[in-house]
């Protein structure tokens, strides 16, 4: 059998090898939070913004800045339809409900005149899912929640890498972001998330729900002065993470040059992959193709073919309203429920090769030329 080609896996070297080493010999008593610290400054710097805390997930993030934001039972969040269960979860989790709108064909994020349409007295959020690192339309979004008194968060757990015309980096500039470090992305702590954000009042109300409800200005021991949450990521995960940050240019480019190696070789198949408009850089996480519409195109049949080839695909997310959750769509959602069949994302490992890419791109294009 030839040899198996992951989906994805990470890069680690001797850098965050040494780093956890040390977090594990040395990262106790008095350094139990070394490594979260200097992990928080790192990210935050890289990012450009005023404040990081590391949550055991990108889900913990959320879940944390959405009931900083106090949201509610009956209280509503406008998400797109076609995204991972993760980013609706954490609504639910505060009682309150995802409405789930229509994306957009061209970026496969939320659509900024379907969201406006689906504001109601009830909406209290608009959830910007970067989708495979896909730029959503923010300044539109943006200036919806301004019309309307509505913050915009930024769920980023896809886009390390990708950064929008006027430089800022995905995950920066709404109310708040989050992002994701499982084993998948393109930087990882095995699992683990970030909450960020520049609002100083925001960050101390998150800081505190995460510890538990303990505010970093209480004197007294073991006093919450709210019930809270325990997100917390260990430091010997943050310890990895430090030394993955330190390489985040290295793992960034490697993403861009695995995506950049499919487009060439796949260029002029009836198809469309990433986005990446003029100005923009995409952190290209999951190189995707959606074959053109009206083309024969078999999903199953490309993945039965791949996992013959030994060969790991991925399915295109389903639309969240069409899983037995009884997630809420106020209006169809054609483009969303016309992306999943036509779509598969790309294997994209740090470190794969041009042949192993080769091999990948041989199947696609022998199931477009049937």
């Amino acid at each position: 059998m030839k040899p198996r080609i992951h989906y994805t896996k990470p890069s680690i070297t001797a850098l965050e090898i040494q780093y956890a080493a040390d977090a594990a010999a040395n990262g106790w008593g008095e350094r139990c939070y070394e490594y979260i610290g200097k992990f928080e400054q790192a990210f935050a710097k890289h990012l450009g913004v005023k404040h990081a805390i590391a949550t055991s997930s990108c889900t913990g993030a959320l879940h944390l800045g959405m009931a900083a934001l106090d949201l509610r039972p009956g209280d509503e969040v406008i998400m797109g339809d076609i995204n991972w269960i993760a980013s609706a979860a954490p609504i639910t989790y505060l009682g309150a409900s995802p409405v789930l709108v229509e994306v957009l064909e061209s970026s496969w994020c939320l659509d900024p005149i379907a969201v406006e349409k689906a504001i109601t007295p009830r909406t209290k959020a608009i959830l910007a899912v970067h989708l495979y690192g896909n730029l959503c339309e923010l300044e539109q979004l943006r200036q919806i929640g301004a019309k309307h008194n509505i913050p915009v968060i930024e769920d980023a757990a896809e886009a390390i890498g990708s950064v929008f015309a006027n430089g800022q980096r995905a995950g920066a500039q709404g109310i708040f972001g989050t992002f994701s470090f499982h084993g998948t992305k393109t930087l990882t702590t095995g699992e683990g998330g970030m909450f960020v954000t520049n609002n100083d009042a925001l960050f101390e109300k998150v800081l505190t729900l995460s510890n538990h409800g303990r505010a970093r200005s209480q004197t007294k021991q073991f006093w919450p002065d709210v019930v809270g949450y325990k997100y917390k990521m260990s430091n010997l995960q943050a310890a990895i993470g430090l030394g993955q940050v330190e390489r985040i240019a290295e793992l960034i480019a490697d993403k861009r040059r695995i995506f950049q190696s499919y487009a060439r070789a796949l260029r002029g198949l009836p198809l469309q992959m990433n986005p990446e408009p003029q100005g923009t850089q995409n952190g290209f996480w999951m190189p995707t193709i959606v074959a053109h519409q009206n083309t024969r195109f078999d999903r199953e049949r490309l993945l039965a073919e791949f996992k013959a080839e030994n060969i790991d695909g991925r399915v295109f997310f389903w639309p969240l309203s069409d899983l037995p959750a009884g997630l809420r769509r106020p209006a169809p959602t054609p483009i969303a429920h016309g992306l999943y069949p036509r779509a598969v994302n790309l294997p994209s490992y740090h470190g794969i090769s041009d042949a192993e890419i080769s091999r990948v791109v041989e199947v696609v294009k022998r199931n477009f030329a049937s």
